[in-house]
């Protein structure tokens, strides 16, 4: 049956609200004639689908309860167990390639009837985002929802509020009905306000993906004003100001967006947040949502990923002091409905039909009414269906593209990539993507033998507790964990595993891996580190979202736990915030410290004194382009410093080892001369001028380095050229001619500008490079080129591995300084030259 190019199309089964479809009767008219290979479509009945048997019958669609004719199956969730035929294919929302044991069934109901398995939340680009999601649905319809809630919860505490003639979204036949209908209570607002015992009404959102994109384009319906989570303390002062002194009524609602930086703060007091530490170690930091959010929220529209190892955003205890302290918080919009998660007391789901309870944080108790005390919570796990038009055309859309190759494949090998990392089974086998889900629910049984390798009760002489974080299941990164640990010969078991909800959510699994050896366990570990920092040549190209975070935790031997101390730091300060310092920073963070492999190898082989930890200062003029630069990065911290406020420049060089200046030239002998006073080394990226030359025999006196000339260009050419001369003087050879091209070319299609160039420096400098002269010597002879003539002076270049480049040069500076600092004397030709496009303006 398999590529037979017969489709169906299931009929929803789990839920009496499911009326979205995986395709629209619109889609089925495309695929049927527009030559896709579909040949037909049969469409089992349904009086609930938001598209009537009727359309898809008009497009030509058959309707049949038996699907038995059909190669490929579609659905939207899962289908009941006896509704699995032998030998199809079936593309749904399945949610067994995390090994979830409530959908083991399913799983194994497909294997036994050697069916083949697609799923939905498994197809992704190459850039590792998942092509078919209704995220933005479900932020638009909890929003909406949650803003009727609103208005009943205000009536019962007293106040009306235009948000009190809102529906619920499934009310309205379409989005666009549903949002004129915000956009009439924006109206009302904005012309008759808002009641004073009700304001500032502020809309607190967490999360970055398109749950919370999908919730602020509703919010954003409304007359409002978003805030920075710093200000909202000044924010309830002025109102309650204003509230004393001004009119009776408020026009506007107020946003504020939240992200992990607001959420939490450094246990020590003297590092600052980097969101990648805060990943990788949340047990370093402590929540501070309860003291500097929630305090000012009215509600908190909840549409972030969050996991057990990270703080919660609102305990029971937190809310009950909240409460106590008379905390303006009304509501709770849970998007992401994770039951007892990222908000404590939202412990159970709600439904479309009864979306609401209530928590009283003082009594303990929940309510399903709106009256009385406490706030008001909506957790509803199936918000997209109710806009199932705009749903399912959204959907369709994409999934229509795949359904052609789907159709009409029976070998799994010729489909995209896509298509077939999205493959769980095929033909009753589990892909090889998905060889772990078998290791997983074994490790995970509470029945495993005791001779299982993976058993609790059968440790090895050396265990470690690995935690890995990241889009572990959607990109297959646990199994290669799998791998890793089973090929060296060890064992695991899972000690603990939470999945991630969303296209942006992240996962978390924990494993306790065992080895007999030191030798064996060092390998695994290796070999861990070494997928937690992937080279340029992984399989996705987005590298950061293919990544996970590696946390190891104490070794065990023979029952004695043993953990290191790291006494020896170092550190760097870069001053400057321009282009070329973000990658020095990442470069530093990376290399600079030692990996997690090399400090468990360590601490097995009990020498805890040689490991070194690098950070990274980032100085800047203005803090906020330091701190831009370093966000994200780990062990890298910003600050603000004016190199001529030497008082504060000498502060931070005395903290350091080493001084990278990315100033421009001018500024270098300011830093150099603070350097040699403190005895700490400098390296830039600037050609050695005579101000800093001056400073050579300082600098050996005070037994540092200063070393220039260390960018690209001078910098790696100089490194290139040393590497070839000193070549040709071992083997007794004579260079007679050196020549040298340099510059930084955009690529072609970049070069969109009169000057063909893109400044990846201080624009300035670039200019002025134009007004130096030039002196070299070609041929024997010696010719200078003053300032004014250089640009005159250009000569067309061809090179002839690319004909098509059309490009000239310019000589580069003094060239004869490099006839005795490279020791080429004897050559007749010594020429450095800056490559540009030609028929550039300057």
């Amino acid at each position: 049956m398999l590529g037979n190019g017969v489709v169906g199309i299931l009929a929803e089964s789990v839920n009496k609200w499911e009326r979205r479809a995986p395709l629209t009767p619109s889609h089925c008219a495309r695929l049927l004639h527009g030559g896709t290979g579909v040949s037909r479509i049969i469409v089992q009945p349904s009086t609930k689908r938001i598209h009537h048997d009727a359309l898809y019958e008009e497009v030509g669609a058959e309707i049949s309860q038996d699907l038995s004719q059909c190669g490929l199956i579609l659905g939207i969730k899962q289908p009941k167990l006896e509704m699995i035929l032998p030998d199809r294919a079936y593309a749904f929302f399945s949610h067994t390639h995390k090994a979830q044991k409530e959908n083991m069934p399913l799983l194994d109901k497909i294997l036994a009837e050697r069916a083949s398995l697609y799923d939905y939340e498994l197809i992704v680009g190459d850039s590792g985002k998942r092509l078919l999601a209704f995220g933005k649905f479900a932020g638009r319809a909890g929003m909406i929802d949650f803003l009727r809630g609103l208005g009943q919860r205000f009536l019962s505490l007293g106040y009306s509020t235009p948000f009190l003639s809102l529906g619920s979204s499934y009310m309205y036949p379409s989005l666009a009905a549903a949002k004129a209908a915000v956009i009439s209570v924006g109206e009302e607002i904005a012309t008759q306000g808002l009641p004073l015992g009700i304001c500032p009404l502020v809309f607190v959102f967490t999360g970055s993906g398109n749950v919370c994109s999908g919730a602020q384009e509703i919010f954003k319906l409304l007359p409002h004003t978003f805030v920075n989570p710093s200000n909202l303390p000044d924010l309830h002062r002025m109102d309650t100001d204003h509230s004393r002194h001004a009119s009776k009524r408020v026009f506007q609602v107020y946003g504020c967006v939240v992200t992990a930086q607001d959420m939490v703060e450094p246990k020590d007091a003297t590092k600052v947040f980097s969101k990648a530490d805060y990943y990788s170690h949340p047990e370093h930091y402590n929540p501070t949502f309860h003291e500097k959010i929630a305090p000012y929220a009215s509600v908190i529209v909840n549409c972030m990923y969050w996991e057990q190892r990270f703080p919660q955003l609102l305990s029971y205890k937190q809310m009950q002091n909240l409460t106590s302290q008379g905390c303006p918080l009304v509501g709770i919009a849970d998007i992401t409905c994770d039951i007892g998660g990222s908000i404590e007391f939202v412990n159970r789901p709600t439904s479309i039909d009864s979306p609401f309870f209530r928590y009283d944080p003082i009594t303990n108790s929940y309510h399903d009414d709106m009256e009385g005390n406490g706030v008001i919570c909506l957790a509803v796990d199936i918000l997209p269906t109710e806009f199932a038009k705009e749903a399912s055309q959204h959907f369709g859309n994409i999934l229509s593209q795949f359904v052609i190759n789907l159709a009409s494949s029976t070998d799994i090998t010729m489909l995209p990539a896509h298509l077939r990392r999205a493959c769980i089974v095929h033909r009753g086998v589990l892909t090889s993507f998905y060889d772990y889900i078998p290791r997983m629910r074994s490790s995970d049984s509470e029945e495993a033998s005791e001779n299982s390798t993976n058993s609790v009760s059968n440790k090895r002489k050396y265990n470690i507790l690995v935690s890995l974080s990241g889009h572990l299941f959607d990109k297959f990164l646990i199994n290669e964990a799998l791998d890793i640990i089973e090929a060296a010969g060890g064992s695991f078991h899972l000690v603990n595993c939470h999945v991630g909800q969303s296209a942006e959510a992240e996962s978390f699994s924990e494993l306790e891996v065992g080895a007999d050896e030191k030798a064996v366990l060092n390998q695994i570990i290796d070999s861990l580190t070494a997928i937690a920092n992937p080279t340029e040549n992984d399989r996705f190209l987005d590298q950061d979202s293919s990544k996970i975070s590696l946390k190891l935790g104490k070794v065990e031997e023979n029952g004695i736990e043993k953990e290191p101390d790291l006494k020896n730091k170092s550190a760097v300060l870069i001053i400057g915030a321009g282009r070329v310092c973000q990658p020095a920073a990442e470069m530093l963070s990376s290399f600079g410290k030692p990996s997690s492999s090399q400090w468990y190898k360590t601490l097995l082989e009990d020498d805890f004194e040689c490991l070194t930890d690098v950070e990274v200062i980032v100085g800047s003029l203005y803090l906020k382009d330091a701190e831009q630069i370093v966000e994200g990065i780990p062990n890298v911290s910003g600050i603000q410093l004016d190199v001529m406020d030497l008082v504060s420049l000498y502060k931070y060089i005395s903290q350091v080892e080493v001084v990278i200046s990315l100033l421009p030239p001018s500024c270098h002998v300011i830093v150099a001369n603070a350097c040699i006073e403190l005895k700490k080394h400098l390296v830039t990226a600037s050609y050695v001028d005579s101000s800093l030359s001056m400073l050579d025999d300082k600098a050996k006196h005070a037994g540092i380095t200063i070393l220039g000339e260390m960018g690209l260009d001078p910098g790696i050419d100089h490194m290139m050229a040393m590497k070839m001369i000193n070549q040709a003087h071992e083997r007794k050879g004579k260079i007679k001619s050196f020549t040298s091209y340099c510059g930084g070319l955009p690529s072609p299609e970049a070069a969109n500008n009169p000057l063909a160039y893109k400044f990846s420096w201080n624009p300035a400098g670039a200019i002025r490079t134009g007004c130096n002269p030039a002196t070299y010597k070609w041929s024997g002879e010696t010719i200078h080129i003053d300032g004014d003539n250089l640009y005159d002076s250009a000569t067309r270049l061809r090179l002839p591995e690319l004909p098509a480049f059309a490009l000239e040069c310019l000589p580069n500076r003094d060239s004869l300084l490099y006839g005795d600092l490279y020791s080429i004397t004897e050559a007749s030709t010594i020429f450095r030259g800056t490559l540009r496009y030609e028929g550039m303006l300057i």
